[in-house]
């Protein structure tokens, strides 16, 4: 696995590069960093549907109690309910065995804090350095001070009557697909959306340990898009593998992407006074589109690197309500502290309720400008300095300023490959396509 924490926790291959060795090294190393001298500390473990988490489940648990904590056990859950439970159930850490959005035969296992934040660098650090280098001794207790596993039963009922909280009233006179991605939510989101009141349909919610995220879920809503047509249904909602993330349909079968939910709720939270310093946090993939819409209401966007992370850094630095991805990975920080799907979901339904508009309506208060991709194969000696070279700035700046305020160029090295990734945005898609085609061509011929 390389580092053995991304930008999201640690993922690979189960039981190839995430072994049972690594995940019971990854609880020890996880409960003797984040519950320090405690005599008996406690961390919460949840998982999606992935047939590896049984196994993966029992190796991290194990390695927790070896250290002396106890591990709680919540079973298939959402990712951010993982979040929230750790704060209610006062738990010292949690921990979640998940690859989100990613097929089957990978895994991953990701902690939070006591407060439900994802770990800074400097502990997953800590935790990677005790497992690689052996830099710390973790004590072994023995006899009445090993830990042990508790199993909590209702946890996911605990997690819906949280997010039923969030939510004004009912959902009644709504009818709603949902697509669970055969994922983390396929016990959560139908039971909370018709416990307020929503007429359900739902697909994805056959979990087998092996279909989850395939051909279904925020990656693959097509059949999603379908399934709201042949119901003429108001929306539709399409989770990822955690349920972290939101892909929404309109009525008319048309996908909403995160950047444009994002608006859509801006805009009402600043109506309510709720959008606090009138701005929204996003990456630098968002579409040129919301930063229009944003400034055409007065309102401010704040622009960090891609990773959810990043999003919230910016947001507890700010003190921020709203952020999140393109993705459909969206932090309301006034309830929880990491992307939710389902929050996301019944943030974007109180719009629609307190509106009375249709999601299309509401979704074309921002226009989603075309954007072209085009990677340019470059030396890995020399991904990094593109922004050194005034032949590549001068022909920047040259279609900068043809698009005054109507496009714009980003240009991201890639972190794994030896490419530069050029994107381009702007109002005419075949003025772009070539755009970014020449402007690739020259970077390949100024640092191949």
């Amino acid at each position: 696995m390389g580092r053995l924490f991304g930008t999201d926790g640690g993922r690979g291959l189960a039981n190839r590069e995430l072994t049972c060795d690594l995940a019971y090294k990854l609880g020890q190393a996880g409960a003797h960093v984040l519950t320090g001298e405690k005599h008996k500390p406690r961390i919460l473990i949840g998982r999606d549907t992935r047939l590896s988490g049984d196994m993966l489940e029992a190796a991290l648990a194990a390695g927790i109690c070896s250290v002396g904590a106890d591990a709680i056990v919540v079973g298939v859950l959402p990712t951010p309910a993982i979040a929230y439970l750790t704060r209610r159930y006062g738990a010292d850490a949690g921990a979640v065995i998940s690859a989100s959005h990613n097929p089957m035969e990978y895994n991953g296992i990701k902690f939070f804090n006591s407060q439900g934040y994802k770990l800074p660098d400097e502990l997953e650090n800590r935790i990677e350095d005790i497992i690689l280098d052996k830099a710390e001794e973790i004590p072994l207790p023995e006899g009445s001070d090993l830990g042990r596993i508790v199993r909590v039963e209702n946890a996911f009922a605990d997690y819906v009557e949280f997010l039923k909280s969030t939510f004004e009233g009912d959902l009644k006179g709504f009818k709603i697909a949902l697509d669970c991605a055969n994922g983390a939510a396929y016990q959560a989101a139908p039971m909370l959306f018709a416990a307020l009141g929503a007429e359900v349909h739902v697909m994805g919610n056959e979990p087998d340990g092996v279909n989850i995220n395939a051909s279904c879920g925020s990656t693959h809503p097509e059949k999603l898009q379908q399934f709201v047509k042949e119901l003429g249904a108001d929306v539709g909602l399409a989770f990822d593998g955690d349920a972290d993330r939101l892909i929404a349909v309109d009525e008319n079968g048309e996908i909403v992407d995160g950047d444009q939910v994002m608006v859509m709720c801006a805009l009402c939270m600043a109506r309510r006074g709720e959008l606090k310093e009138n701005t929204v946090v996003t990456t630098v993939m968002s579409n040129l589109g919301l930063d229009l819409a944003l400034k055409k209401a007065g309102l401010t966007s704040v622009k960090t690197k891609v990773g959810d992370r990043y999003v919230l850094e910016k947001m507890l630095e700010g003190g921020f309500s709203i952020g999140g991805e393109q993705s459909g990975h969206i932090i309301f920080l006034d309830h929880n502290t990491t992307g939710d799907g389902l929050l996301t979901a019944l943030q974007m339904l109180g719009v629609m309720k307190r509106s009375g508009d249709r999601l299309s309506k509401l979704a074309a208060q921002m226009r989603k400008y075309p954007q072209v991709l085009v990677n340019a194969r470059v030396s890995e000696q020399k991904k990094h300095s593109y922004a050194d070279d005034p032949v590549i700035r001068d022909e920047i700046g040259k279609i900068e300023s043809r698009f005054k305020d109507e496009g714009r160029v980003l240009i991201r090295p890639s972190g794994t490959e030896p490419l530069v990734r050029v994107m381009i945005e702007g109002a005419d898609q075949k003025e772009i396509e070539g755009y970014a085609v020449k402007l690739a061509r020259l970077i390949e011929e100024r640092l191949g």
